[in-house]
């Protein structure tokens, strides 16, 4: 073979991506895992009512103002720990985040337990500081 050339082999165009899809698949797993725990809020029992779902843009922000059973007001932005604060300081709270975000999304979620004029009262508040709709949260009724 002294004559032989010899074949030179091209070097390998393709590229290999299981361990991408496997480091992709591990994430999701974590991150399944972890979603539930990261949940933050207060215990309220909200009233169960028949009602479809309201249409809200997940891209916006928005702030949830809890009232439990206890008659506590809790003010829930985002990935923010629930606040306590008293009506007239959520008024002030929600005015002062309309101002830096016009286009803020507002619910109450109010345990099934408290007296009716408390949500009212949380109500007045969150309209004199500009809100101009409020989203109550309550749950669908258990199918049994």
């Amino acid at each position: 073979m002294i004559g032989a050339r010899h074949k030179r082999t091209k070097p390998m165009s393709e590229m290999n991506v299981v361990p991408y899809i496997d480091v992709m698949l591990v994430l999701l797993i974590i991150f399944m895992v972890t979603a539930p725990m990261m949940m933050q809020g207060i215990d309220v029992d909200v009233p169960q009512v028949t009602s479809g779902p309201l249409d809200r843009d997940e891209n916006l922000e928005y702030v949830v103002v809890a009232v439990n059973a206890s008659g506590g007001i809790f003010v829930e932005r985002g990935e923010e720990a629930p606040q306590a604060m008293a009506i007239a300081e959520v008024g002030q709270y929600v005015a002062n985040v309309l101002l830096a975000q016009p286009g803020l999304q507002v619910y109450i979620r109010g345990d099934n337990r408290i007296d009716y004029g408390t949500v009212v009262a949380v109500m007045a508040s969150l309209q004199n500081a500009g809100v101009g709709s409020v989203g109550l949260i309550t749950e669908a009724p258990d199918e049994t």
